[in-house]
C-alpha cells in the first residue's frame, strides 16, 4: 500500500500512544491528589510514603501550579495559574494527536513542545531536590515520560531530515 506506515513508524506510534496514556494518567492522578488535598487538609495520597516522599505536599505547594512561576508575578488567583497536571494533560493530548500527523509543522510542534516539557521537568526536578527537598514519585515518573517523548520526537525529526537529504 502506498503511503501506509512502515513497521518502525507503527512502533513509534505505539510508543507515543503508551507514553501519552501514561502521562495523561499521571496528570489526572496529580489533579485528583491536588483536588482532594485542597478539600481535606488531612488527605494522604497513595504516593505519600514518608514525610520527604510526598506527592500531596508537592502538588499542594506553590510549585504545583504554574511551575511556581506564575503566582509571584500574576498572583495566586490568576486564571493562568493552573495546576501543572492540567498543563500536562493538555500536553499529552497534543502529543498524541499531533503524533498522528506526518506534516512538517506537526513534527516541529511535537519537538518544540517536547523541549519545553523537558525544560519544565528539569526546573521542577531542581525545585523538588533543592527547594522542597522531597521525592515525588508521580513527578519523577512524569519527568521520565517527558524525556522519553523528547527522545521519540528527536528521533522522528532526525529521520525526517535524513530522508530529505537522500
Amino acid at each position: 500500500l502506498r503511503g501506509a506506515p512502515n513497521r518502525p513508524a507503527m512502533a513509534a506510534l505505539a510508543w507515543r500512544a503508551a507514553l501519552c496514556l501514561a502521562g495523561a494518567a499521571l496528570s489526572l492522578y496529580a489533579l485528583h491528589v491536588e483536588h482532594n488535598a485542597a478539600r481535606d487538609p488531612s488527605y494522604r495520597a497513595a504516593c505519600d510514603l514518608a514525610p520527604s516522599v510526598s506527592c500531596t505536599r508537592v502538588f499542594s505547594s506553590r510549585w504545583g501550579r504554574g511551575l511556581g512561576l506564575v503566582e509571584p508575578v500574576l498572583g495566586k488567583d490568576s486564571a493562568v495559574n493552573v495546576p501543572n497536571g492540567a498543563v500536562g494533560l493538555l500536553f499529552y493530548l497534543l502529543q498524541g494527536l499531533l503524533g498522528l500527523s506526518r506534516s512538517r509543522l506537526a513534527s516541529v510542534a511535537l519537538l518544540g513542545t517536547s523541549v519545553a516539557s523537558a525544560l519544565a521537568s528539569l526546573w521542577l526536578a531542581a525545585v523538588l531536590a533543592f527547594g522542597l527537598r522531597d521525592l515525588c514519585l508521580v513527578c519523577v515518573s512524569t519527568y521520565g515520560v517527558n524525556l522519553a517523548l523528547l527522545a521519540l520526537n528527536l528521533r522522528q525529526r532526525r529521520g525526517e531530515t535524513g530522508k530529505k537529504r537522500d
